[in-house]
Order: structure tokens, then sequence, then C-alpha cells
């Protein structure tokens, strides 16, 4: 892959991953847009691992409070990290059941224009509903175990390409009344494990394969995922301090439409 291919994909994994929406629509169109060749599961795992670790250093406090909390639980001591900890596992369960059977039945089969042009389209409507019907009385200590499951079955939503992780967690978490920040701040703490585990999936694929990469290529891709995520996750989260989710369901869906159209 040339240097150019390298940093485009990774800056459009780093913006996309999770603003709502959809980085796996985005990357797999890329290469169709700009007849490039696939760019391969070593890319997919160097821009993983660095939107992993943007979003490890912005919720370094959650985390830091889960970790506390877990060393706590022998003691008998239930805090808010472990509860918090407890969540994040609830919302995880669904997303492994459903990635781990798509991955062994379906696998590339829905990356397709036409699906993911109407998942854009159909999940960005779903996301303006539940952002201007939902209310804003909700904040991540009020989540219960209930809310959580029923999150982790929309992230399941994101095996979709073109639905996006971040999109489908924050439509039901707006649904449920949770305010925006704190829809997209449980969005992210949830998404460690999701990418984790897919970063693992793939990482075994790459080693499996044999494929001999470039480490400085690898290393470039991440750095670039690892600073754009940064900077995305901070603009949406200000962004969301005082405004909606309309204009990205705004780019959703014109993007959708653009994307049927090439596929017509």
């Amino acid at each position: 892959m040339t240097l150019i291919q390298i940093v485009t994909l990774a800056i459009i994994q780093g913006i996309t991953e999770f603003l709502p929406v959809s980085s796996s629509g985005h990357l797999a169109l890329t290469p169709l847009l700009m007849n490039w060749k696939d760019q391969g599961l070593a890319l997919d795992v160097a821009v993983h691992v660095g939107t992993l670790g943007a979003v490890v250093v912005y919720l370094w406090r959650e985390l830091w409070l889960i970790t506390l909390g877990l060393f706590r639980l022998p003691t008998g001591r239930i805090d808010e990290g472990a509860r918090l900890a407890w969540l994040v596992i609830i919302a995880s369960i669904p997303v492994i059941i459903v990635g781990l059977s798509v991955k062994i039945w379906l696998a590339d089969a829905m990356r397709t224009p036409l699906i993911i042009g109407w998942a854009f389209i159909g999940f960005g409507i779903l996301l303006y509903i539940s952002d201007r019907v939902g209310l804003t009385i909700k904040r991540i200590p009020h989540m219960t175990a209930g809310a959580a499951f029923l999150i982790g079955i929309a992230q399941s939503f994101a095996i979709i390409p073109g639905a996006s992780r971040a999109g489908t967690t924050i439509t039901m978490a707006r649904m449920l009344g949770f305010e925006r920040q704190d829809a997209a701040r449980f969005s992210m703490l949830i998404s460690i494990p999701a990418i984790l585990g897919a970063g693992v999936l793939l990482g075994k694929d790459v080693l499996e394969s044999g494929d001999t990469v470039l480490q400085a290529d690898v290393i470039l891709a991440a750095a670039f995922a690892f600073v754009t995520a940064l900077i995305a996750i901070v603009a949406m989260m200000y962004w969301l301090r005082r405004q909606s989710y309309t204009p990205f369901v705004f780019y959703r869906i014109v993007f959708g439409i653009v994307i049927l159209w090439i596929a017509a």
C-alpha cells in the first residue's frame, strides 16, 4: 500500500469510529470509490489499535474507577467502579455472540454498497427519532443492567456495515432517556471490549495468514488513527454540550443517498 492509502484509511477510521456515522461503512467503501485494493487485515488491526488507544486516553478516569472497583470486589465492596464494570460486561454479551456468528456464517457478504447505503439512511433516521423523542433525564449512574443489555443488543446491529456501532448504541441510549453526552460516553466505554475483541480476531487472522507487513506502515496507521480519533472524540463531546445529533443524521442520509446513486 502507498503512504497516501495508509494515511487516508487511518484518518477515516479515526474520525468515524466514535461518531455515529459508521467507520466500517466508510472503510468498506473507500477502496471501492478510490479504486484501491482492499486494505487487508493488517491495516485493519493497526487502525483499531489506534482508535482503542484514543478512547482509553479519553476515558482514563472511568477506566481507573473500574480498575479500583474490580480490585475491591474480593473484599465484598461493590462500589461505583465495580458496578460500571458489570454494566460494560452485560452490554458486551450480545455483540460477542452476534459477532462470532456473523464472522462464521456471513463473513463479508454484507459489505455491499446497496446494504451500506440503506443502513446509512435507515439507522440515521432511527437516530434522529430517538434523539428528538428521547428525554434527557438520565446519566450513567442511573443505568440499570436491563438498560445496559438493551444498549448491548443495539450494538450488535453494528455488524451491518453502515449501521455504526456508535450510532446504534447512542440511538438506544437516547431512546431510554439518557443525556446526549452520557449516551456517547457509555457508547465509547463499551466500545473498548468490542474493539479489543475485533482486534484480537483480526490479529489472529493476520498471524495465520502468514502475510508480511512492514512494521513502519502498521505503526504509522495506528498513530494517525489514534490522533484523529482523539480529536474527533473531543470535538463531538464539545458539540454535544449544547447541540443535538442532527448534523450526523443529515450526513448519514445524504451519504447514503449518494452511495445508492453510485451503486444504481
